[in-house]
């Protein structure tokens, strides 16, 4: 099965057919090798807590994965490790993202989108991505990090290349990677020099007091928080305001009660999440899933996706429901890999939709023709034009 033909504009439309012809699929996968796809709720929950299923690239048969390449100052990250290491650092940076450290962040987060609202004037048009989704998780997550202003338009810029990159320039993918990692190189470098009340001086120091933190596994944490924190946040809340303009009735029903919209961030997260195809896992020895046996070291994509519009858990599941369950949703994983920053996604999410519906009631669809991203990694808008 080749996963570009229809994937990218019509995804669940794909996905339906995989779930309903077969639990496990043999695939091309992104990076041009056979693979495994992994398409119904109940496997693909249970594949993201099998331990057999590794993260890490070392248990690949030789020549059967390719995926993007990072140099080991950033591709030591939680992404790419089991236990016992993938637990002692989520150990170490977890505290930051506790649901009481986010409520904290709360009302910067509502200053940050006020001032950004305040820039689109009375009424108009506007790109919501490019003006609102984008720049409010950067500013969030900039200003946890402790980033200066005049660099987070440029990780902006290297974060997007890398999600979705251009095929008219085959190398702006590792430009990208050699400038973040140089940025970052200095910003720590300056950050030992003087400390500030910021994340990345909290997880200098811990490395420092030797706990156990190498040096890549610092730089590959500072880089994942950066990245991960944007663009995920990017993704949930410009698909979240798109649901909701595709639904009217939805919408009016989120106007009339907005103490609904804790709860309607978890189905604008099921519906349309931000990860289009899956993450993969390498099998440690021969793995059953779905009746289907996976030998050792070969690529499995489990979708996330595709589960969380499987009809077996979510009844109607291409209609976008604010009064349903649900709870159980994967879209930020599940398990001892869960998603550390959901707790501020959700925030960023729930205060990002609140602020925008309540300052412009008359918010529209400037154009019904929706491009979506031509990227396999995240499920995302290229823009996002609106009348208010």
């Amino acid at each position: 099965m080749d996963l570009a033909d229809g994937l990218i504009d019509h995804p669940y439309d794909v996905y339906a057919r995989l779930r309903d012809s077969a639990p496990v699929h043999r695939i091309t996968g992104p990076d041009g090798t056979p693979a495994w796809l992994v398409t119904r709720y109940e496997d693909v929950r249970a594949a993201l807590g099998d331990p057999r299923l590794s993260l890490d690239k070392a248990h690949a048969t030789a020549g059967t994965y390719k995926g993007f390449a990072l140099p080991p100052a950033l591709d030591a990250n939680l992404l790419n490790m089991d236990p016992p290491d993938h637990t002692r650092i989520r150990r170490l940076v977890s505290r930051a993202f506790t649901p009481r450290r986010v409520e904290h962040l709360r009302e910067p987060i509502r200053r940050t989108a006020d001032r950004l609202l305040d820039g689109f004037g009375p009424h108009g048009t506007i790109d919501l991505v490019a003006a609102y989704a984008a720049p409010l998780p950067i500013t969030v997550i900039c200003d946890l990090l402790g980033i200066p202003d005049e660099h987070r338009l440029d990780f902006r810029v290297w974060t997007d290349t890398l999600v979705a990159p251009d095929p008219a320039r085959p190398g702006a993918g590792r430009e990208a990677v050699v400038a973040m990692l140089g940025h970052l190189t200095r910003l720590l470098a300056d950050k030992r020099v003087e400390p500030a009340d910021d994340l990345l001086s909290d997880l200098i120091a811990v490395r420092d007091e030797g706990d156990r933190l190498t040096e890549d596994e610092l730089m590959s944490l500072a880089f994942l928080i950066l990245f991960a924190g944007y663009e995920n946040t990017v993704q949930l809340i410009g698909n979240a305001v798109l649901a909701l303009l595709q639904h009217p009735e939805q919408l009016a029903a989120l106007r009339k009660d907005p103490a609904r919209l804790p709860a309607a961030v978890e189905e604008f997260a099921r519906y349309e999440g931000p990860a289009l195809f899956g993450i993969r896992r390498f099998p440690t020895e021969d793995v059953t899933i779905g009746g289907v046996t996976v030998p050792a070291g070969e690529t499995v994509w489990v979708s996330l996706s595709a589960a969380n519009r499987d009809p077996a858990r979510f009844p109607d599941p291409d209609r976008l429901d604010l009064g349903r369950d649900a709870s159980g949703h994967l879209a930020l994983g599940q398990g001892i890999h869960y998603c550390l920053g959901a707790p501020l996604a959700r925030a960023e999410t729930e205060v990002a939709v609140g602020a925008l519906l309540e300052r412009f009631p008359e918010l529209a669809l400037a154009d019904e023709d929706i491009r979506w991203r031509s990227s396999l990694r995240a499920r995302g808008l290229l823009a996002l034009p609106v009348t208010y």
